[in-house]
C-alpha cells in the first residue's frame, strides 16, 4: 500500500467537519441517523461541490468507501462522548476551523493540479472550505456563518487558498508547509471568534446609529 498523503488530508478534513455536524446534530436533538447525516452533509459537501466543478468523473465521495467512514466515526464519537450538548459550542467551532483550514488547502490544491489558474483555484479551495458549512447550517435551520455579519468564516479560508496558491507556484508547497498554511488558517478563525473580528457591512449607513425623531 502507498501512503496517499492528499487523500489522508481530505479524509481528515471530511472528519473534523463531521464532527462539527454531529455536534450541532446533538444541540438541536436530532437522533443518530440525523447525526450520521448531518455530518456527512458537512464532511462531504464542499468535496462533492469541488469534484462536480473539476469534473473529473463521480465525486470521490462516492467512488471511495473510505469517505464514508468519517462521518460514521464521528458520530459515534459524539454519541459516547458528548455529555452535555450545551456546552459543546466551543468543540464544535474547534472542529469547524480544523475542517476549513484542511479543506481550503486541500481543495485549492486539488484545483492546482488540475490546471485551473490560480484565481479560479483559491475561490474553488474557499467553495471546498464553506461548502459544507453552508449546508450543514442550512439544514441545522441556523444562519449560514458564511453570511453571519459578526463572524469572519470566508476570509480565513481565502487568506488558506491564497498562501497556498503561492506555495504551490513558487514549488515550496509540501507537508511542512502545506501544514503551516493550515494552522494559519485555524489560528486566524479562533482568533477572530476570541476577538469578535468581523467584516464591514454591505452598506457603511447599516452601522451607524439613526437620530431619533423628536
Amino acid at each position: 500500500m502507498t501512503f496517499d498523503l492528499p487523500l489522508m488530508l481530505d479524509l481528515l478534513g471530511v472528519f473534523f467537519f463531521a464532527v462539527s455536524g454531529c455536534l450541532l446534530a446533538a444541540r438541536k436533538g436530532f437522533d443518530l441517523v440525523g447525526s450520521v447525516l448531518l455530518g456527512s452533509m458537512v464532511g462531504l459537501g464542499g468535496g462533492v461541490v469541488r469534484d462536480i466543478i473539476l469534473d473529473q468523473g463521480p465525486p470521490a465521495a462516492f467512488t471511495n468507501q473510505l469517505y464514508l467512514v468519517p462521518p460514521v466515526a464521528a458520530a459515534l464519537l459524539v454519541y459516547f462522548t458528548v455529555k452535555n450538548v450545551k456546552r459543546s459550542g466551543r468543540p464544535l467551532f474547534m472542529f469547524d476551523a480544523g475542517g476549513l483550514a484542511l479543506f481550503c488547502i486541500t481543495g485549492t490544491l486539488k484545483a492546482l493540479e488540475a490546471g485551473m489558474n490560480p484565481v479560479a483555484s483559491i475561490l474553488l479551495g474557499v467553495t471546498t472550505a464553506v461548502g459544507g458549512g453552508i449546508l450543514r447550517d442550512i439544514t441545522a435551520n441556523d444562519v449560514p456563518k458564511v453570511f453571519d455579519p459578526k463572524d469572519l468564516y470566508a476570509i480565513p479560508a481565502f487568506a488558506g487558498a491564497a498562501l497556498a496558491t503561492v506555495l504551490w507556484h513558487v514549488g515550496w508547497l509540501n507537508l511542512a508547509t502545506g501544514t503551516v498554511a493550515a494552522v494559519v488558517v485555524f489560528a486566524f478563525r479562533l482568533l477572530s471568534l476570541r476577538y469578535g473580528w468581523h467584516a464591514p457591512l454591505a452598506a457603511r449607513s447599516w452601522a451607524a446609529r439613526r437620530p431619533r425623531r423628536s
